[in-house]
C-alpha cells in the first residue's frame, strides 16, 4: 500500500495524508531508524560515518511525523487525536531510547576525542558538543533502575501535556451562546457581529465562543457588562473546576502530576529542581539570575502599572459609571480611555490592515532588510482551503518555503506559532534540503465579500511569527542540529521575532503595511500619529502581567517541595501580591489554560519571552542609530543572527551583532517605562 508518510517528498503530501495511515508509518519508519542507529554504532568513528548518516535518520522520521502534528494542531479530529495520542507514546519511547543508547553515547564521545573533532567546522563541532550534553540530560549515565524510570516519567509526561492540550482544546469549543438578536451586543464592532452571524451557520442569530477573535471582541467593545462578565468567567475558568463547564476538563491533577513528575525528573538527574534542569540549556545560567532579571524589571514597572490602573479606575468612575473596576472592564475601559486620549482604536484600525496588504508589507520590509523576495505557489498541496503554500528566493535562487494558515476555525489550536516542516541540511550524497516552515495564526476570518481585518496587535503578530520562519528559513548552516531554529538557546529564540514587531510601529513603514480595503487609501495621518502616540498605553500593566506569568511559571518549578507542595493556586496568588495590579477573582483559573508550560516548551521559560525581549530591544536599537532600512545593520543582523542558527553560543551572536552584551535599558525605553 502506498503511503505518503514514508515517501521521501519535498514537501509533505497533505491531499493523499489518510489517518488510517498514519500509525503504520510511524512503525515502520522507527523500525528503520533503530536498524540504521544499530549499523552505525559498529563501524569507526568519524563525522561521515556517524553524524551525517544519523542526520538523515532524523530527517526521514521528521518527514512521516511533522505532518501528522501539524494536522493534529490545525486539522484536530477526535479519530486523529487518538492516533497522534497512541503515536506520541512510541516516539517518546524511542527518543529516551536513543538519548541513553549507550554506544551512540559512546560513539559521540570518541568522535568527541578524536583528532578529527579539532578539523570539525564550528556548526559540527557545535553538534556534537550539544549531543554529548542532551545524552547526559536524558539519563545515559544512570544505573539501569533509574534509566527505566525516567524512561516511564517522560512517557507519562508526554501523556499529560497532550491531555493538558486536549481539555483545553474542548473547553474552548465547549462553551458558546447564542443570542436571538444584537440586543445585548451593543458596542460590538460589525466585523465582530458579521463573524458571530457566520459562526452561527444554521441557527439564527449571533454564536459567540471562546476562540479568540470573538472572546476579544466581547471583551473589549462590548457595552453589556453582564455579557462581558459571562464571557470572562468562561474563558478564565477553561478546564478547571469551576465556571460554566466546572470538572468536566479539569486539568488540575495533571497540573499536579507534572510538577511531581518533572521535580523527580530533574532530580534524577541530580538537578536540585526543574529550573536548574531548565537552565541547562539556556543562555541564563543560573536560577536565582533569572528570578533577580523579572524582580528587577517588576520594581522597574509596578510604580507606572500601579499609576495606570488608577488613571484608568478614576476614568471608568467618572466617564463610564463603573464604581468598582473588575477584570471584565479592564480591556473594556482601557480601550475607551485609549480613544478618549488618543483618538484612535484598534477596531477603527482594522480596515486599513486587510491581511494580504499586510503581508505584501512585511514582504517588503524584509526584502529591503535582508534581500530576499517571496512567491506563491498555488499548485502545493494544503491541509485546508484558508492554508497557502510561498516559496522564498534570493539572488534568483529558491532557498527556502514556508505555509500560512492564519485563521481561526472550529478544531483549530488557538494561539499563534512557528513550526518546522523540514530543516535546512546536506544530505549524505550532498543534496541540499531547503527550510521550511508551517506559519500558524488564528485571525478573524474573511466574512462574505469582507477580507480578514487587522487590528494592528494582530499585526504585531503577524510580524513575530514571521521573525521566527525567518529565523528557520535564512540559516546557512547545513548540519541540522544547528540550523534555523534548532539548537538555540529558548531565552534567544525569541529574539528574531520580538525584533521584527519593531517595523510595525516606524512611521515610514506603516504606510507599506496598511490600505483601506475598500478604497486602498493610506491609514490617515492624523490616525497614523494617534496610533504611534498610543504605543505605549499601558505598557507598564502589560509588562506586570507578563512579568506575572514568568515568575509563577519560574517559582512553581524552582520551590517545589515533593514533601509538602505548595498548591498552585497558592504560588500564583503570591506572585499576584508582588508584581500584579489587577487581582483577578477566585475563581479565576488561568493556571488550567497555561498550556505554554504545561503543554508546550516553556517549562521554568516563559521568562524567555521577557529574556528575549532585551536582546530584541537592543539589536534593534542599532537600527535606531544607523536607520531602520540600514543595509549594513540589516546585513548584520542576517550574517551573524539569522544565517547562524544554533551553531554558535546565543551571548556570542549576539556581541558579534552589536559589539558588546546586552543592555536593559532601550527594552525600558521602548516600553515608556522610566528605569
Amino acid at each position: 500500500m502506498n503511503n505518503p508518510l514514508l515517501e521521501d517528498n519535498v514537501l509533505p503530501a497533505f491531499d493523499k495524508i489518510d489517518n488510517n495511515q498514519i500509525e503504520d508509518a510511524l512503525d515502520a519508519r522507527l523500525n528503520a531508524c533503530r536498524q540504521q542507529v544499530e549499523s552505525l554504532v559498529d563501524k569507526p568513528v568519524t563525522w561521515d560515518s556517524l553524524v551525517a548518516p544519523l542526520e538523515e535518520v532524523d530527517d526521514l522520521l521528521a518527514q512521516t511525523w511533522s505532518p501528522v502534528g501539524h494536522l493534529n494542531a490545525v486539522m484536530n479530529s477526535d479519530e486523529l487525536r487518538d492516533i497522534y495520542t497512541r503515536c506520541l507514546s512510541k516516539l517518546t519511547e524511542y527518543s529516551t531510547e536513543m538519548g541513553q543508547h549507550q554506544g551512540l553515547y559512546q560513539a559521540y564521545q570518541q568522535l568527541a576525542d578524536s583528532d578529527e573533532y579539532q578539523q570539525l567546522n564550528q556548526a559540527q563541532k557545535q553538534a556534537v558538543d550539544n549531543a554529548l550534553r542532551d545524552f547526559r540530560l536524558a539519563g545515559v549515565a544512570l544505573p539501569e533502575a533509574k534509566k527505566q524510570r525516567y524512561a516511564e516519567i517522560k512517557k507519562r509526561l508526554s501523556e499529560l501535556s497532550t491531555n493538558f492540550s486536549n481539555n483545553v482544546l474542548d473547553a474552548t469549543q465547549g462553551w458558546t451562546k447564542l443570542l436571538d438578536s444584537d440586543d445585548e451586543l451593543a458596542g460590538m464592532p460589525d466585523t465582530a457581529l458579521e463573524q458571530a452571524q457566520q459562526a452561527a451557520k444554521d441557527q439564527q442569530g449571533y454564536l459567540l465562543t471562546l476562540n479568540m477573535p470573538s472572546y476579544l471582541a466581547v471583551m473589549m467593545h462590548a457595552d453589556n457588562r453582564e455579557l462581558r462578565e459571562e464571557v470572562y468567567t468562561a474563558f478564565s475558568t477553561r478546564a478547571s473546576d469551576q465556571g460554566p463547564q466546572a470538572g468536566k476538563w479539569d486539568n488540575a491533577p495533571l497540573i499536579e502530576e507534572i510538577l511531581s513528575l518533572r521535580h523527580e525528573l530533574a532530580q534524577l538527574l541530580e538537578f536540585g529542581d526543574y529550573s536548574e534542569r531548565s537552565l541547562a540549556t539556556k543562555m541564563a545560567e543560573e536560577p536565582q539570575q533569572v528570578i533577580d532579571f523579572l524582580q528587577q524589571l517588576a520594581e522597574k514597572s509596578k510604580p507606572q502599572a500601579e499609576q495606570e490602573l488608577a488613571e484608568l479606575a478614576e476614568f471608568s468612575k467618572t466617564t463610564l459609571g463603573i464604581d468598582e473596576l473588575q477584570p471584565w472592564d479592564v480591556t473594556y475601559c482601557g480601550e475607551k480611555l485609549r480613544q478618549q486620549q488618543y483618538s484612535i482604536s484598534e477596531e477603527a484600525l482594522r480596515p486599513y490592515f486587510p491581511v494580504e496588504k499586510v503581508i505584501e508589507g512585511l514582504f517588503a520590509v524584509t526584502a529591503r532588510l535582508f534581500g530576499i523576495s517571496f512567491e506563491k505557489e498555488d499548485s502545493v498541496a494544503t491541509w485546508h482551503p484558508d492554508a497557502s503554500y510561498y516559496q522564498v528566493h534570493r539572488d534568483g535562487k529558491t532557498i527556502a518555503g514556508f505555509y500560512f494558515d492564519l485563521f481561526a476555525r472550529e478544531n483549530k489550536r488557538g494561539g499563534a506559532w512557528m513550526d518546522d516542516c523540514r530543516v535546512r541540511r546536506l544530505s549524505t550524497t550532498g543534496e541540499q534540503q531547503l527550510p521550511i516552515a508551517y506559519l500558524t495564526c488564528n485571525f478573524t476570518p474573511p466574512v462574505g465579500d469582507t477580507p480578514s481585518l487587522l487590528t494592528h496587535n494582530e499585526v504585531t503578530t503577524l510580524f513575530h511569527e514571521f521573525g521566527h520562519g525567518l529565523h528557520h528559513m535564512l540559516t546557512e548552516i547545513n548540519v541540522a542540529a544547528v540550523s534555523g531554529i534548532n539548537g538555540v538557546a529558548w531565552d534567544a529564540v525569541e529574539l528574531p521575532s520580538q525584533f521584527l514587531e519593531n517595523w510595525c510601529w516606524e512611521k515610514d513603514v506603516i504606510p507599506l503595511i496598511s490600505g483601506h480595503y475598500q478604497t486602498g487609501e493610506p491609514l490617515p495621518g492624523d490616525m497614523l500619529d494617534n496610533l504611534l502616540a498610543a504605543k505605549n498605553f499601558q505598557s507598564a500593566m502589560m509588562m506586570v502581567r507578563q512579568l506575572e506569568f514568568a515568575l509563577f511559571d519560574f517559582l512553581l518549578h524552582r520551590q517545589y517541595d515533593p514533601q509538602n507542595p505548595e498548591s498552585v493556586q497558592a504560588v500564583l496568588d503570591r506572585v499576584r501580591q508582588q508584581v500584579a495590579v489587577i487581582i483577578p477573582p477566585a475563581f479565576n483559573r488561568f493556571q488550567n489554560g497555561f498550556s505554554h508550560i504545561f503543554a508546550g516548551g516553556y517549562a521554568a521559560g516563559y521568562y524567555s519571552y521577557k529574556w528575549a525581549e532585551v536582546l530584541s530591544a537592543d539589536a534593534y536599537s542599532r537600527f535606531e542609530e544607523e536607520g531602520i532600512f540600514s543595509p549594513e545593520a540589516g546585513s548584520s543582523f542576517l550574517s551573524e543572527i539569522l544565517q547562524q542558527g544554533g551553531s554558535k553560543p546565543a551571548m556570542d551572536l549576539f556581541k558579534a551583532f552589536r559589539g558588546r552584551e546586552p543592555q536593559i535599558d532601550a527594552l525600558l525605553r521602548h516600553s515608556g517605562i522610566q528605569g
